[in-house]
C-alpha cells in the first residue's frame, strides 16, 4: 500500500497516518480497584473523605462534590459509607464520567 499519491500529496490514507497514544477509558474493574485501594483503613467500606481521595486521584474537577454525590447514589442502606456490596453502583455512577488512565 501506498502512503504518498504524487498527484495529491496532502491527502495521505488513514492507515498511513502516524497513532498518537493518548488517554484510555478506565474499565469498571480499574475503577473498583481504585476505589477500593483508598479503603485506608481497610474496613471493608468507603467513607466520604475516602471517596473524595479517590475522585480526586481520578481527576474529578470537584471531588467533594462528587464524592457526596457517588456515596448518595450508591449507600443503600444509608450508613454514610459504601460497603463491598454497594461498590457496583458507585463504579457504575463513575462510569458515566468518562475517567481515563494516562
Amino acid at each position: 500500500m501506498l502512503c504518498f499519491n504524487h498527484s495529491s500529496p496532502k491527502s495521505i490514507s488513514s492507515t498511513c497516518r502516524r497513532k498518537t497514544p493518548g488517554p484510555v477509558p478506565i474499565t469498571e474493574a480499574q475503577l473498583k480497584a481504585t476505589f477500593k485501594s483508598f479503603d485506608v483503613n481497610k474496613d471493608g467500606r468507603l467513607s466520604k473523605e475516602e471517596l473524595r481521595n479517590a475522585f480526586a486521584s481520578l481527576g474529578a474537577y470537584i471531588p467533594r462534590w462528587r464524592a457526596s454525590r457517588g456515596l448518595s447514589l450508591a449507600d443503600g442502606n444509608g450508613d454514610g459509607y459504601v460497603s463491598d456490596d454497594e461498590l457496583d453502583d458507585l463504579v457504575k455512577y463513575a462510569m458515566k464520567y468518562g475517567y481515563t488512565i494516562g
